[in-house]
């Protein structure tokens, strides 16, 4: 019962602060709209999605933190996951602060939508908290 009432109590915790980022995402969108500086508003949606994927991990990190058990960090998951959904999350804030001259910027600037953007942000957070894993779990070997 205590587990469960922590996990319903993070879900609310979390969807509240989606709902508050968003609802803040919007007005900045709107804000930037009217003032012509979109540096605020992409800065926000470029890093407020790795928040989201770092609570979102948070909850099962929590439980897992409370057995006390020897910690590692999986590095490969981070090289290979990690680093090339940062990238694509931060796409948007390259270009408006080094400029678009980076591998695949231009593409993701023409496509004008920030969901591809905000998914690989949500990736990244989740999969930074995710590579800490605990020694006690069996090694799986990959042929």
């Amino acid at each position: 019962m205590q587990r469960f009432l922590f996990i319903f109590s993070s879900t609310i915790v979390i969807g509240f602060i989606c709902y508050v980022g968003m609802k803040y995402q919007m007005e900045l969108r709107e804000k930037s709209a009217i003032i012509f500086d979109m540096k605020p508003y992409i800065t926000f949606a470029s890093i407020f999605p790795i928040f989201i994927g770092l609570l979102l991990r948070l909850p099962k990190l929590i439980i897992e933190i409370n057995d006390k058990k020897r910690w590692s960090f999986d590095w490969m998951k981070v090289i290979v996951i990690g680093i090339p959904s940062l990238y694509i999350a931060i796409i948007p804030l390259l270009a408006i602060v080094i400029g678009p001259n980076w591998l695949f910027t231009k593409t993701f600037l023409l496509l004008g939508d920030m969901s591809f953007t905000a998914i690989a942000g949500v990736i990244f957070g989740y999969v930074l908290l995710d590579s800490l894993k605990s020694n006690d779990t069996p090694a799986r070997k990959v042929l």
